[in-house]
């Protein structure tokens, strides 16, 4: 019997790291390293989430035969050094932070992965950045052939790319290089309306219904020399992220008549303005990219990977204009998601090993790679810490849940294996009545502490999305934006058409209010039984009792903490905040019955917001 092939995945030093493990092809394991470590966005070596793929696949770091990283050193540290000269004698301060650590640890990259993984004695190989988020991209989707267009801020030069994949090969087609980005140029808006760079960009997304695209002629004309073709030049006296440590500066300032906007302040106006301005610019790109990698390639299916890909609206306009006839988008699509595809990248790419695909199925397991806990490691935490509970039997777990939120209650739900990537899919969510009026309030403000703006998501049975969304492509990752469909919206008074800003969110426009945007859209997430089984059968339980096969997802964290990852992270996560009950494994936690946590810590002050 041949031995298998097992190949690490790992992605670090720029935010969100993370490591996944193949073996013979097969995803067994993924996580980032902020599950861990608590520290959102962590970008420090992932050595936890190192340990736990190698526990999920049972082996030793001697049992491995590659570790592939998912970009190369030395050609970044070309870019930068050349990014240094060109804007010399800008830049000094931040040259003198960035190169000792480069030169002392960051271009040795093999070096350093062998200190961190004392044992291995395995290759070490290295795909460029956009070669892993191609591979993330195409290896996992269910297309035995398909374009691929990744998109992001910077690599080691690339900003964004296109190619064709077939078989177990991709073939690089297109590229864009630094500084000419659109991942920079929306996070250039983010740095300017108030939000943090690399987490607050799905923020200015959310902001953007609330605004007037005032400023698109503005930023077609002074920001960005944009072609038919989808490629594009930046006016570089506007943006100082080449070298500097602002994103924008005082050009930008003078171009839209205001500086950017302080962390926490009130939003006003303009910032709402200027993310629907810059969204809409955005959709405009990708709609341009996406023709012209159609045209290129003459391929009908497209596969999205790159931190830009996260804009769910923009996917799902690109799905609805039909220029493809189905997009897949890597769940992970950010950096995280460069581990996952370095590692594939290596089995097929490198090695040259075969890839089956169906047309159907993907082959990333509804994205649930990352930890899980049994039956009896959830009760001994719960009975060592005496902390009051009801056991459910699997029969009457989903009918619990389901009169729960019929209820008005918000409930935490900790069940199977946690999610890979920035979405909670129904391992690691808190869940509600998307019927109910109040609940994205309630949910914002007393539950996550974030922004009343800010929108959630409906799980919906797989089988039903047609009746409540304008969809027609599996959405199971939560990264398509679509319609709610006309019968279910609500048609507003000529009084409440009149509100702009914040005030739009007073309006009722659906049937389904708590998940429903203010264009009547939303980010959807299918389920189906197969990838989660207990979440399916709980959700069309409510479907069969109440009427209604939708109800609220959003992850299970509050502003400024990653998303939980044990059964510990979720109790204290419960008792911080307003939710009513707690579901881990089949144990269920009802508020009024918990006793104060011993450590009296105020949860805004202890975690950092964003």
């Amino acid at each position: 019997m041949n031995r298998p092939t097992i190949i690490l995945g790992i992605s670090a030093f720029y935010h969100d790291s993370a490591a996944c493990l193949v073996r013979d092809g097969q995803i067994i394991a993924a996580a980032q390293e902020e599950r861990f470590t608590r520290k959102k966005h962590d970008a420090a070596f992932p050595k936890q989430a190192v340990e736990y793929c190698l526990l999920a696949g049972g082996i030793q770091l001697a049992g491995l035969e590659y570790v592939a990283f998912y970009e190369k050193p030395f050609l970044k540290f070309d870019r930068i050094l050349h990014s240094y000269l060109a804007y010399a004698p800008s830049g000094l301060k931040t040259f003198l932070m960035a190169i000792p650590l480069w030169i002392r640890e960051r271009v040795w990259m093999k070096a350093l992965i062998h200190h961190e993984l004392a044992g291995f004695n395995g290759k070490i190989l290295f795909p460029e950045h956009h070669e892993s988020h191609a591979a993330s991209a195409f290896f996992p989707s269910p297309y035995p052939e398909a374009a691929f267009l990744t998109v992001d801020g910077v690599g080691e030069w690339t900003t964004t790319s296109y190619g064709a994949g077939s078989s177990n090969k991709i073939e690089m087609l297109g590229e864009l290089h630094f500084p000419h980005s659109l991942g920079l140029l929306y996070s250039a808006f983010t740095y300017f309306t108030g939000f943090r760079v690399n987490s607050g960009e799905y923020k200015l997304m959310g902001l953007a219904p609330y605004g007037e695209p005032k400023y698109v002629d503005v930023i077609l004309r002074e920001l960005i020399d944009l072609k038919e073709d989808g490629s594009f030049h930046l006016n570089m006296k506007y943006f100082n992220y080449g070298v500097g440590l602002t994103m924008t500066n005082e050009q930008f300032d003078k171009l839209f008549g205001r500086g950017p906007r302080k962390p926490e302040s009130k939003l006003t106006q303009s910032d709402m303005d200027l993310a629907r301005s810059v969204q809409e610019v955005t959709e405009e790109i990708m709609f341009r990219m996406a023709r012209h990698v159609r045209k290129e390639t003459g391929l009908k299916k497209l596969c999205l990977a790159g931190g830009v890909a996260l804009n769910c609206v923009a996917n799902g306009k690109i799905l609805r204009e039909g220029i493809f006839e189905n997009i897949w988008i890597q769940p992970a699509a950010g950096d995280a998601g460069g581990s996952l595809g370095a590692a594939l990248f290596a089995w097929h790419q490198v090695l040259g090993n075969e890839r089956k695909a169906d047309g159907a199925h993907d082959s990333q397991r509804g994205s649930y790679l990352g930890p899980e806990f049994s039956r009896d490691e959830i009760r001994d935490y719960l009975t060592n810490n005496n902390i009051p509970f009801t056991e459910l039997r699997e029969d009457e777990l989903p009918e619990k849940i389901a009169d729960l939120i019929k209820a008005g209650k918000v409930i935490g739900w900790f069940y199977g294996r946690m999610e890979f990537g920035p979405r909670a899919l129904g391992g690691r969510s808190i869940i509600g009545d998307a019927q109910s009026p109040r609940m994205q309030e309630v949910m914002n403000l007393k539950i996550k502490f974030r922004e009343s703006f800010r929108p959630f998501a409906p799980s919906v049975l797989s089988e039903k999305c047609a009746e409540w969304f304008e969809l027609k492509e599996e959405s199971p990752y939560m990264l398509l934006v679509a319609p709610v469909v006309k019968s279910r919206q609500r048609e507003m008074t000529a009084e409440e058409k009149k509100r702009f800003g914040l005030e739009k969110l007073l309006a009722i426009r659906s049937t389904i209010p708590a998940v429903t945007h203010v264009d009547y859209t939303a980010r959807i997430q299918t389920v189906t039984e197969d990838h989660s089984p207990m979440y399916y059968r709980m959700i069309k339980k409510f479907d069969e009792k109440y009427g209604c096969p939708v109800i609220i997802n959003t992850s299970f964290n509050v502003r400024g903490e990653p998303i939980v990852g044990t059964p510990e992270h979720a109790y204290v996560c419960f008792m911080r905040t307003n939710m009513d009950y707690l579901l881990v494994g089949n144990y269920l936690l009802e508020k009024k019955d918990q006793k104060p946590l011993d450590k009296d810590i105020n949860w805004l002050k202890e975690f950092e917001l964003d």
